[in-house]
């Protein structure tokens, strides 16, 4: 993907919410700080652990990452609560 697509694609992000979608199909916006569970362990994070993320990242592959404790972690290690 080249860098124009790219940043007509994050032109509708913030690094301050997320927008998710609930178990009743409704839309919703996620401000932060929200908190997070780790579903799976990674680098010094046990799994069961309850954080909180303090921004959100997108790379230029278009995956959403999580930044807690000023760590980047990709949002796929966490369930948000």
């Amino acid at each position: 993907m080249d860098y124009e697509k790219l940043s007509e694609i994050l032109r509708f992000s913030t690094p301050k919410s997320l927008l998710i979608v609930t178990w009743n199909n409704l839309l919703k916006e996620l401000f932060c700080p929200f908190e997070v569970k780790v579903l799976k362990a990674v680098d010094n994070l046990k799994e069961g652990d309850r954080l909180w993320v303090q921004e959100i990242k997108v790379t230029t592959e278009l995956k959403t990452v999580y930044i807690i404790n000023d760590t980047a972690y990709y949002y796929y290690y966490f369930d948000i609560m």
